[in-house]
């Protein structure tokens, strides 16, 4: 018998200081029986940092075809895609020819071997790549429930994250930035 995914509600009362955008969503975040709490977090604050109201949850782990994030159009063109974690080169290609814009937000304790292993082969692809801070995300996930009521205010690299459990700090780096974004 397959295990199901657990299924988990958020409240994201978000203001975005750099974008200028104060808005609220109502979110339901499928975790796939295989991914990490700390894998699920990190996909809750990418959306939380490219937050619109085209923006939602794929099916992730479920489906290899679809990103873990996205904003499809109104003709079903994907306008961006949104990894989480150390995608494969070729996996990060594929995107770059599917979407207007991909950004890759890492996460893990290894992420450093990741990138220096294909920071080159990246560099020709037109996507954004960035690095959560590890030991933050790890922290934070102290903060999950079933059910979320979180308050997040994005200010130039860092999130602060007000919940029922506590506050709570996510810094992030840039590790290449697209010439065209």
């Amino acid at each position: 018998m397959a295990l199901k995914p657990v299924i988990y509600k958020l409240n994201l009362n978000l203001s975005d200081l750099n974008r200028n955008l104060y808005t609220n969503f109502n979110l339901t975040i499928a975790q796939h029986p295989s991914e990490s709490l700390e894998r699920m977090t990190a996909r809750m604050m990418a959306f939380a940092l490219n937050a619109s109201e085209e923006l939602s949850f794929t099916k992730g782990l479920s489906e290899i075809e679809e990103p873990d994030i996205w904003a499809k159009s109104l003709d079903d063109q994907i306008m961006q895609w949104i990894e989480v974690g150390e995608p494969a080169v070729d996996r990060v290609k594929k995107a770059t020819r599917l979407a207007k814009t991909v950004k890759i937000y890492s996460f893990n304790s290894k992420s450093d071997v990741w990138w220096q292993q294909s920071e080159s082969k990246f560099a020709r692809l037109e996507a954004d790549y960035f690095r959560f801070n590890n030991e933050q995300i790890v922290s934070l996930t102290e903060h999950i429930e079933r059910t979320m009521q979180w308050y997040v205010t994005v200010t130039d690299n860092s999130l602060s994250i007000n919940t029922a459990k506590g506050e709570a700090e996510l810094d992030w780096e840039v590790l290449k930035a697209s010439s065209t974004q």
